[in-house]
């Protein structure tokens, strides 16, 4: 005599649910390609703007100030250069590496409305600053509010 097992959907999605989550789990955290901090990659940016300016900070530590490049284009700006490490030596014994070396790029969409032209960049204790103005018609304006004198009927 056969035994019939009844079909219980939910326990097989609970099965692949689990082997999805494993599938992830080693795609995404095993493998050290996929695990590299991102400053690996390209620099970290803050953006800001000011009423007058906008304003990139890029964070790239071990870069000489020669070796960065920086290029705007309609109202995109790229940055790219490269960081080079010392020359390796067979008596050390990494235990982590986390250094980068080696080109890195990066590319943001700015603002319309920037004088690039005149824009500014300072690079100062591995922090690169790129202020560029913004042109006169998209600063803000203030509005003056203006009151209306009225003029009461005397009272008797």
């Amino acid at each position: 005599m056969k035994t019939l097992i009844r079909w219980q959907p939910v326990s097989e999605m609970r099965s692949m649910h689990a082997a999805m989550d494993r599938l992830m789990q080693e795609a995404w955290v095993g493998n050290r390609a996929w695990n590299v901090p991102a400053a690996w990659v390209e620099p970290t940016l803050d953006v800001y703007e000011t009423a007058e300016t906008v304003v990139v900070k890029a964070a790239m530590p071990g870069v000489k100030l020669e070796e960065i490049e920086i290029t705007v284009k309609d109202n995109y700006l790229a940055l790219s250069g490269q960081s080079k490490t010392e020359s390796e030596t067979q008596e050390k014994n990494y235990l982590r590496r986390e250094t980068r070396s080696g080109a890195f790029s990066r590319m943001i969409q700015l603002p319309k409305g920037l004088q690039t032209d005149n824009a500014d960049a300072n690079f100062e204790n591995g922090i690169l600053t790129i202020t560029l103005p913004k042109a006169e018609e998209v600063k803000a304006k203030k509005i003056q509010v203006k009151g209306v004198e009225t003029t009461e009927p005397a009272k008797n």
